[in-house]
């Protein structure tokens, strides 16, 4: 095989691996995307794809736990002291979260559903029995009237008419009637006279397997990044509650779904009814939940800033007589008036303000920062969990099988070239033996006389002119006279 030749082999060898790396990444890209596809088609709210029936019923196990700050010195607040608090929990409740009246409309684009959820308290997961525990609070129903008595002389006769009826500014509950609900007696005695007023009160009272508001999804149809969003809730796509289109807008999913293929550098935006407003997270960092890897997306500080630190939440001021600082939001506009404030637990990433006011409480970001793993966004269980993996190590091996075949293109070419550079040394190694080999025999006799002048005659004509090695001359005994 000539120079020349060995070249244009090891060109078109070359050539071919090329193509075949060339058609390896190009099956990768086209297989991820097919890949891709399909989970955009079958992850969407519609009859007969593969998320419709789990997320009408979530199969996921969801436990909500509560807790609880006890008043442990209850007379010296009554009597103007600080307040020392003492955290008693969790009390842990199974929730269930099937919707109900499910609609699909708008030729698959759209799906409403009502969101009733269903509490089952697990004893087990729980420090005691709700009925039994009792706490030293606030009582949320005197403070509403209190706060709703603006000047000296409506307070003076709110406190009067509460005190003649035996009820303080704090109260001592069981754990259950603070959140499923207990007769208030002022309560009781205001709905004689006002029938928009009820006379039981509690934290949870009416969410235990209530409708709630009907709420109208995005199924994802039309554009996959739409899956899970909320278009409406109780028949309005945009609040009432605050000051600004802003802050009255409802953007995002409930927090029970998001669309497929998240990424770490997009914005999360939820819904939360029992806030009344939206809220947002951002991704803090990878994680691992039961073998499943996951992103983790929390609310930064800017979702419950002041309006001086972040001056998008100045329509969540009630009034701005009423703006509250960093780390709360006054949910009263959407509770009926009642003085409640939403915080994170300990009010973390609060104005610490809130957390000194009183004794025992200590904002650790690790025990108390509010947090989405996704995928999934719930605590899932093991069969749950070993289905997404199943489907997980699917979707890396099909996409990254042509990889393979790049691969594989990529050391046979390597192979080649190293066994064709192999084969060029041994043939340099055959024709330095042929140019040293002895290709003459010389024979000198005393006795003998030559014809010629020379000493010298061709072996053969063949010998004499090689086209490889050029022409050779040997020497050859002469028949000597007589």
């Amino acid at each position: 095989m000539t120079r020349r030749s060995c070249a244009l082999c090891l060109v078109g060898i070359a050539c071919a691996n090329m193509l075949v790396i060339g058609i390896g990444l190009t099956l990768s890209h086209v297989f991820r995307n097919i890949i891709h596809n399909r989970l955009k088609g079958e992850i969407t709210l519609t009859e007969g794809s593969r998320v419709f029936e789990s997320w009408k019923s979530p199969p996921p196990p969801v436990y909500m736990q509560y807790f609880f700050f006890n008043i442990t010195n209850l007379a010296e607040v009554e009597g103007g002291a600080m307040a020392v608090l003492s955290q008693v929990g969790p009390y842990t409740y199974r929730e269930y979260r099937p919707k109900a009246n499910v609609t699909v409309a708008e030729d698959g684009m759209k799906v409403s559903a009502y969101c009733p959820k269903t509490f089952v308290f697990l004893r087990e997961k729980s420090v005691g029995d709700p009925a039994d525990d009792v706490v030293n609070t606030i009582n949320i129903p005197a403070w509403a009237v209190m706060n709703k008595a603006k000047g000296f002389f409506k307070a003076s006769a709110a406190s009067i008419w509460l005190r003649g009826m035996g009820v303080g500014l704090y109260t001592t509950r069981t754990v259950a009637e603070l959140l499923w609900g207990y007769e208030d007696p002022m309560l009781v005695s205001l709905a004689t006279t006002n029938p928009e007023v009820e006379g039981v009160f509690g934290l949870m009272y009416k969410k235990n397997g209530s409708l709630g508001g009907e709420f109208v999804y995005h199924t994802g149809k039309q554009n996959f990044m739409d899956y899970g969003r909320v278009h409406t809730w109780s028949g309005q796509s945009q609040l009432t509650f605050w000051n600004s289109n802003q802050s009255n807008s409802i953007n995002g999913t409930d927090g029970s779904a998001f669309h497929p293929l998240l990424s770490r550098d997009e914005r999360l935006y939820v819904f939360t009814s029992d806030l009344c407003r939206s809220i947002f997270m951002e991704f803090e960092k990878d994680v691992t939940v039961k073998g499943i890897p996951a992103y983790r997306f929390t609310p930064p500080r800017a979702v419950l800033a002041s309006k001086e630190e972040n001056p998008a939440n100045e329509g969540f001021c009630v009034t701005p007589k009423e703006c509250l600082g960093s780390g709360v939001l006054n949910v009263s506009p959407c509770r009926k008036g009642a003085p409640v404030v939403a915080s994170f637990p300990h009010f973390y990433l609060g104005d610490p303000k809130y957390a000194n006011g009183v004794t025992g409480l200590n904002p650790v970001k690790e025990l108390h920062q509010t947090f989405l793993d996704l995928n999934p966004t719930v605590e899932i269980d093991d069969a749950s969990a070993e289905r997404l993996k199943r489907l997980l190590l699917i979707e890396t091996v099909v996409s990254n099988f042509p990889l393979l075949i790049v691969g594989l293109g990529a050391i046979l070419l390597v192979v080649f070239i190293i066994l064709l550079f192999r084969s060029r040394r041994q043939q340099k190694e055959v024709k330095k033996i042929a140019f040293t080999k002895p290709l003459y025999a010389a024979s000198f006799s005393p006795q003998s006389t030559a014809k010629d002048d020379s000493p010298y005659t061709a072996v053969g004509q063949k010998e004499k002119e090689d086209p490889q090695n050029g022409t050779d001359m040997n020497l050859s005994p002469l028949t000597s006279e007589q």
